[in-house]
């Protein structure tokens, strides 16, 4: 395997923040699918995902997606595995299916917005991972 077949392997299998919100914004149909536990879900979730944890993907997913929508997946952040087990699992199905790379975690610090029971909200970007505006004094 040379290094752009490996590189052109893991572009096709992972997505970041950005791009999910760029491809979104361009009306590219994408099914987003939240595989975190009830407590993570409700602490808030990239807006109009859908929640299903990565154990209930074989029952639930062939019912509520259709199997030609592309799917991405994500749990917490960089240091959660869920995604990829969701992301095997939807593959397992035959779903095209990308892993978000950052997890909400990075959704959350690149200033997208983000859902709750309270309605939907925009946190700060961090600008160690996104552009921050950096304002001045005139």
């Amino acid at each position: 395997m040379t290094s752009a077949d490996y590189f052109a392997a893991k572009l096709a299998h992972e997505t970041d923040a950005s791009d999910l919100h760029a491809a979104r914004k361009a009306g590219e149909r994408i099914a987003v699918v939240d595989v975190r536990n009830d407590e993570a879900w409700a602490q808030g979730r990239v807006v109009d995902a859908i929640h299903m944890h990565y154990s209930e993907i074989p029952a639930r997913a062939p019912q509520e997606i259709p199997l030609d929508t592309p799917v991405v997946v994500y749990c917490w952040s960089p240091g959660c595995n869920a995604a990829d087990k969701g992301a095997l699992a939807f593959a397992q199905l035959g779903y095209e299916v990308k892993v978000m790379i950052g997890g909400f975690e990075y959704w959350v610090r690149e200033g997208y917005p983000v859902e709750d029971a309270d309605g939907v909200h925009r946190r700060p970007v961090d600008a160690l991972t996104g552009i921050a505006r950096i304002r001045t004094r005139a």
